[in-house]
């Protein structure tokens, strides 16, 4: 298949192979084309740019103040410590063979305990930050009818967290809510929540809400949403694939 001629092809493929949902020979073979042809380069870069804006909308988390407090403790303590064995093993002549050696050796040991000490204090509030970090394991791309990309779905099941990325242009008027549908197998459509205008959105969401769903949804509804039972009311104007990520 050429894939100029079908632009919108291209686009799929180049945010799928972006969010790494393309895989095996389908991967290889964009990735040949990649090499070859400038437009299937273009279009890999486009959607590498627009994942890869997402990173300036996590906020940074600073270490907690403690640890730092804790560090300068343990050198401030562990120097006291050197200085102290120091001028009580201070012998009347300057230090020679094994005395010499002892001294160092004690000094290394004391050295060794506060750094290992500090690594563990380090370690833990660093474990306990990354505790904090989305982990994402489902992802999907919502296109609309003509396959042009307009919203980039992640989910964090370990913090129950939905997030919506708007990645296209379209903007629903004043009086019109955007509704997140799951489409499970042999059920009726289940709502994930109303959006509001906001270009990054975070919702609430159970892992049993997502899991086992092969396809999202998104509705123009009236301003508000409506409730689940009663299922979509107005178009559905977005549409894809949730994919499921082996972490």
């Amino acid at each position: 298949m050429n894939l100029q001629k079908y632009p919108d092809r291209l686009d799929t493929l180049a945010a799928h192979y972006a969010l790494g949902s393309l895989r095996g020979g389908a991967r290889r073979r964009f990735e040949t084309l990649a090499r070859k042809l400038p437009a299937v380069r273009l279009a890999a870069h486009d959607w590498h740019a627009r994942l890869a804006s997402m990173t300036e909308l996590q906020m940074s988390v600073p270490p907690n103040p403690v640890v730092w407090t804790r560090i300068q403790n343990l050198i401030a303590a562990e120097q006291e410590q050197k200085n102290l064995t120091l001028q009580r093993a201070r012998p009347t002549l300057a230090p020679t063979g094994w005395w010499r050696n002892l001294m160092l050796w004690r000094g290394a040991s004391l050295i060794g305990t506060a750094v290992s000490v500090v690594a563990v204090l380090v370690g833990l509030n660093l474990n306990e930050q990354l505790q904090t970090l989305p982990r994402v394991s489902y992802v999907a791309v919502l296109a609309d009818d003509q396959s042009a990309a307009s919203m980039l779905v992640t989910f964090d099941p370990l913090h129950r967290k939905l997030t919506l990325q708007r990645v296209g242009g379209y903007q629903e008027a004043s009086d019109k809510s955007l509704q997140l549908w799951a489409l499970p197998p042999g059920k009726g459509p289940q709502s994930l929540g109303v959006l509001s205008q906001e270009k990054l959105l975070r919702l609430t969401v159970a892992e049993s809400q997502v899991n086992a769903v092969p396809t999202l949804a998104i509705s123009l509804e009236p301003k508000g949403g409506v409730p689940s039972e009663r299922g979509p009311t107005g178009p559905v104007i977005f549409k894809g694939t949730l994919i499921q990520k082996s972490l």
